[in-house]
């Protein structure tokens, strides 16, 4: 099958390449022709495992090409996937010009039937809008059929996902779309749903936000079991043997960031309140998740009696997860600023993040080195839990700070081992390890 994809960033170039793997003709589309010279010399746009490799060699086998030019692109193409942004607006809806600006083009240049796929996450009634836009701008007078499949991949794992897809939502108006997008899916030997628009533009907002509110579900728990002397991981564990709950998304932590929850939430809210029927759990989890991340900086503050200032602080992780350097709406940020607000000096590591972190967070200050980072601080605060983080020398990182003091805002260390190394150590929703740092 023939495949053009509008959109380099992490949905279009990651769909289009693993679309070109299992055997189509994939062109993708990007204005910026710099970019795309990067890509082809194997530069990624972004940080994805593996994405280089499997980018150059579809290249090599012909499959995949990148162009500049929509109407190139869309001259072979059975099916067009629209994969730009949709950043949220100050009021948290979804700004869609991106989408309306190819909507028109595709429009414009349609020269055959095509069927015209939305895979950015877009609000309900998205997909009938880029349809009058479509039409209103083709003067061809060829048809062509519109469909919405939601991606769900994970920033880390994006190629997996998509290469070992869970299920496939496609929402159609016709049968003749359902079963072109039906035949593309079917080589991922997936699940296909197939739903009317709406509902599969719902599903994808619905999916994150349930996940959302799961994680700050077990925040609110992790919060509590300080209180009451309970251990939240322990919790997870009893309550994630319950197959009706399962054990994902019941890591507590900082809070969750990244591309995806905090937009994709605020929409539906957005969504929700323009519909007339709003969401209070949503409003109430976005509250707790943007609360979360303040946690860990009263236990900085209590630990040293609120007097921070003038000490410095070893930041482990600064992007929202490890294996990305995505760094939208980090909790990195926050609990920095708040830090060095307060006089606190701080010099992190984020072994692929710290340059795009520098971008967002002024005057920050990275070592590339994890050892350089700790020698000499008066505390860790852990925010990413990258491998190499989890495996740390503690008795190295003991001998070179300070005090041994470490604050874990991701639960890295079990809590026993970590007292008989003699540290003192505050994590989430557990309880604090006295150690040789009081």
């Amino acid at each position: 099958m023939n495949i053009c994809v509008v959109g380099t960033g992490y949905v279009g170039l990651v769909s289009g390449t693993c679309f070109s793997e299992i055997g189509n003709n994939v062109v993708c589309i990007d204005i910026d022709s710099k970019k795309i010279e990067k890509i082809l010399q194997g530069e990624m746009p972004i940080y994805e495992p593996g994405l280089d490799k499997l980018v150059l060699k579809n290249v090599a086998e012909g499959r995949l090409k990148f162009s500049t030019s929509l109407k190139e692109g869309m001259e072979k193409a059975d099916v067009v996937i629209i994969a730009v942004g949709t950043p949220p607006k100050a009021d948290g809806s979804a700004n869609l010009e991106f989408v309306e600006a190819v909507a028109k083009e595709i429009g414009e240049n349609l020269n055959s039937y095509k069927v015209i796929v939305t895979k950015s996450t877009v609000p309900v009634g998205t997909n009938k809008h880029v349809k009058n836009i479509i039409s209103q701008s083709n003067k061809s007078g060829h048809t062509f059929d519109v469909a919405s499949c939601p991606e769900f991949l994970r920033e880390g794992s994006a190629i997996y996902d998509t290469m070992n897809m869970e299920r496939a939502i496609i929402g159609t108006e016709t049968t003749k779309a359902a079963e072109v997008l039906t035949e593309l899916h079917k080589p991922f030997n997936t699940n296909i749903i197939v739903t009317s628009i709406e509902t599969a533009e719902m599903i994808k907002y619905a999916a994150n936000a349930f996940l959302a509110v799961k994680i700050s579900f077990i925040n609110e728990i992790a919060n509590l079991a300080e209180k009451v002397g309970a251990d939240v991981q322990e919790i997870a564990q009893g309550i994630g043997a319950d197959d009706r709950i399962g054990p994902k998304f019941l890591q507590a932590g900082v809070g969750y960031g990244g591309s995806c929850f905090p937009k994709d939430v605020s929409a539906l809210i957005s969504i929700a309140q323009n519909a007339g029927s709003p969401m209070s759990i949503l409003e109430t989890i976005t509250k707790v998740n943007d609360n979360q991340r303040y946690v860990i900086v009263e236990k900085i503050k209590n630990y040293y009696a609120s007097e921070i200032a003038g000490k410095h602080f070893a930041v482990l992780g600064l992007a929202f997860k490890p294996n990305t350097d995505d760094m939208r709406d980090a909790p990195s940020i926050d609990i920095i600023r708040e830090l060095t607000a307060a006089g606190a000096k701080v010099t992190a590591y984020d072994p692929v993040a710290a340059e795009n972190a520098k971008k967002v967070i002024p005057n920050l200050t990275t070592k590339d080195d994890i050892y350089d980072v700790i020698e000499g601080k008066d505390a860790v605060v852990i925010l990413t839990e990258w491998s190499d983080i989890r495996e740390l020398d503690l008795d190295r990182v003991k001998s070179t700070l300070v005090k041994p003091v470490i604050f874990d805002g991701r639960n890295v260390f079990n809590c026993d081992e970590i007292n008989k190394k003699g540290f003192y150590y505050e994590s989430i929703g557990r309880k604090t390890v006295i150690g040789d740092g009081e």
